[in-house]
């Protein structure tokens, strides 16, 4: 079953299941991984996520998804997890979170005048085709085409 199709329809009917019980569905993926076929989940909210939430979760999106049966009967994993730190922005809801801190920007090429593929800012808009970054007290509008990926950065 094409990936697409299954993240399609199970989208929809994930996202109202976990907005119930309190909490944000970022991304679905589909993909396969060395045990077969996964259907992996990630989720949030704003207490962060423990292992509690998303066994809480995956528990009550079994009978729904078995009901949906979003890969026509082909096996698969439920995996239900939390973003982690280090993963790569992606969704509305990811530069939502992030607005106003510091990422991490890594280049396709390096980026003129700093002449670098790895960029430090403060992640200040964004929109389908651009980022703005406050990188040196200067704000860069950057191409998202020329950006390989946007992460938090993790201060301890």
């Amino acid at each position: 079953m094409n990936g697409k199709k299954v993240v399609t329809a199970v989208f929809p009917v994930a996202e109202k299941i976990v907005s119930d019980l309190g909490y944000v569905l970022v991304d679905v993926e589909y993909k396969k991984q060395n045990s077969g076929m996964v259907l992996e989940l990630f989720i949030d909210s704003e207490n962060g996520i423990s292992i509690n939430d998303c066994e809480k979760v995956s528990k009550a999106l079994d009978e729904p998804l078995d009901t949906l049966d979003p890969t026509n009967g082909a096996p698969y994993s439920l995996n239900v997890s939390s973003l982690g730190l280090d993963r790569p922005l992606t969704t509305e809801y990811q530069f939502n979170k992030y607005k106003n801190s510091e990422v991490e920007l890594k280049f396709y090429e390096p980026l003129k005048p700093y002449n670098k593929k790895v960029l430090q800012g403060i992640l200040k808009s964004w929109n389908l085709e651009t980022v703005t970054v406050l990188i040196n007290s200067k704000e860069e509008t950057i191409s998202k085409k020329s950006i390989a990926q946007i992460v938090p950065v993790i201060k301890f």
